[in-house]
């Protein structure tokens, strides 16, 4: 029970406005004190989601290497960019913005997904990671020494975590990211019985890390740590502190999770740690490793 946890803090998302948050970070000064903040109180990756200043989802490098210098100026979290994107966003899009930022990580989706709920113009269109998206997203990120974060959102997406493992395009430790309670077609609810069994089939050499969203959040990552798993948590993914009561800011998540896990028993991982954990090269050999 003493092993370090993995908090990373999923700061933005591409889904969640100030509409329904007036505390969600959407522009780089915003995103790089509550990366921060969250730092102080536990998180050893940030999750990082660039908006242009209008708010939408940004496919720019040049926004996210600006929250990158931000972040790494003032405390050493590893960096984590999306290539989840927005839905307004293309394949292509997608990954050029983090293969040119440059990050020490990136979430690669596993499988492909309806927005079913989503609102407006987006409503039924299709989050595209077919097989050979995810392979092309695999070797850029091979290529340029990026550690992906394979985000399984089903017991389905498992084929192409194999896949990459069979053909090479994937190093060990793996990192599996186990979301649940999306609400789009083709995921699966946030409750214990599916976080169990997809657990159950994770690769050999393989690290999970767990989120869910809204009011699973707490439980589940909770459960992650005690079952030997890690922790993420964050306004990409929830938005509310307790029914009714919006969260005001990432950090307050962070420090909810950090308590309960040493409550456990448990201990957060610093990023040094996080980085030695997940085979990342150290702080001084990452790109833009100055920092405060």
């Amino acid at each position: 029970m003493s092993r370090p946890i993995i908090v990373t803090v999923a700061l933005t998302g591409g889904m969640q406005t100030k509409a329904a948050n007036r505390n969600l970070p959407e522009q780089p000064d915003e995103i790089i004190q509550q990366a921060f903040d969250a730092y102080n109180e536990g998180a050893a990756v940030a999750h990082i989601h660039a908006r242009e200043p209008d708010g939408r989802m940004s496919g720019d490098s040049a926004i996210y290497r600006r929250i990158h210098e931000g972040i790494r100026a003032r405390c050493p979290l590893v960096l984590q960019d999306t290539t989840g994107g927005g839905a307004n966003l293309t394949v292509e899009q997608r990954i050029q913005a983090v293969v040119e930022a440059g990050p020490e990580m990136a979430s690669l989706n596993m499988g492909t997904l309806v927005r079913t709920r989503a609102k407006g113009e987006y409503r039924n269109t299709i989050f595209r990671n077919t097989t050979d998206d995810i392979e092309t997203f695999a070797k850029a990120l091979a290529e340029r020494g990026i550690k992906p974060e394979m985000e399984v959102y089903a017991h389905a997406m498992f084929r192409d975590v194999e896949n990459l493992i069979e053909k090479g395009l994937i190093s060990p430790p793996y990192w599996v990211n186990i979301v649940l309670g999306m609400a789009h077609q083709g995921a699966e609810p946030a409750n214990a019985k599916t976080l169990l069994s997809l657990i159950d089939f994770l690769p050999p050499n393989a690290m999970y890390n767990v989120c869910a969203v809204g009011s699973a959040q707490l439980p589940l990552t909770t459960m992650s740590a005690l079952l030997g798993g890690n922790v993420r948590v964050g306004m990409e993914d929830n938005i509310y502190y307790r029914k009714g009561e919006l969260v005001q800011s990432n950090a307050q998540l962070v420090a909810r999770s950090v308590r309960l896990l040493r409550e456990l028993g448990l201990e957060p991982a610093s990023p040094d740690e996080a980085r030695t954990i997940l085979g990342l090269k150290p702080l001084s050999e990452a790109t833009g490793s100055k920092h405060a």
